[in-house]
């Protein structure tokens, strides 16, 4: 009973302990790309349009306008793309659905083939081939899973991506617009406030990779640091030319 106790014991910590996050939803890339797009982009945008030594409302002008114009870009992109993608997948599941109801016994001879080259003795293979075989939308699943990796049940959804990228673009691309809405006249106050967003951003990025916070947070302050820094240099150069 003591033995009986100690598995059941240890495989509820198990169970507890061998989690995994959602590594194939589709609401991660779209939101963590919008973000740090929406901060870097408005960000370069406004300190390219302040080079020019132009007055605070034109920058904010700027600033509103970027904020707009990617938010919805980034949001019909991502639904294009996802939904492109998610149509591509199911053509492709149709694609098996039909060979299945056409060929049922190639294709079970063929998932037994899969298990065999994965080190499956041959008669264990084919049986369990045999068995999964008999249910058409579990063999369905079986066959997208082992032939084009893919889980029919979890397909990103282009709703979701498009939703996530457009809030998360306008959440960043808010920030270095923000202390001119408050009152703010000169650039320094949205570019720290910028650059305090994008380390904080790559921090809570990092929750999710293995990266540490820091490492992440500090490479995402380098990189948007310095698309600020080259667009003003070029807001300067182009603004003493052209006056």
């Amino acid at each position: 009973m003591a033995i009986i106790e100690t598995e059941a014991a240890l495989h509820e910590a198990h169970r507890d302990n061998h989690t995994h996050r959602d590594v194939n939803g589709g609401w991660l890339r779209p939101a963590v790309f919008g973000a740090m797009d929406g901060l870097v982009s408005n960000l370069a945008l406004m300190t390219g349009v302040a080079g020019g030594a132009v007055s605070h409302q034109t920058i904010v002008l700027s600033g509103l306008a970027g904020l707009a114009a990617g938010a919805f870009s980034m949001a019909a992109g991502e639904y294009t793309s996802v939904a492109s993608q998610r149509e591509l997948v199911e053509a492709e599941l149709d694609v098996e659905r039909r060979e299945l109801r056409k060929h049922p016994k190639d294709e079970e001879a063929e998932l037994a083939a899969l298990y065999q080259a994965r080190g499956v003795e041959p008669e264990l293979a084919k049986a369990v081939a045999e068995q999964l075989s008999r249910d058409p939308e579990l063999a369905l699943e079986i066959h997208a899973r082992e032939e084009l990796g893919i889980d029919p049940g979890d397909l990103p959804s282009p709703l979701v991506a498009a939703v996530s990228s457009f809030g998360s673009f306008a959440l960043g691309a808010l920030l270095p617009v923000l202390p001119y809405l408050l009152g703010a006249t000169t650039l320094w106050t949205a570019l720290l406030l910028a650059l305090l967003g994008l380390f904080l951003c790559g921090a809570v990025v990092a929750k999710v990779t293995a990266r540490s916070w820091w490492y992440s947070g500090l490479r995402q302050l380098a990189l948007g640091g310095a698309a600020a820094g080259v667009t003003y240099a070029l807001g300067s150069l182009f603004g003493t030319a052209v006056g």
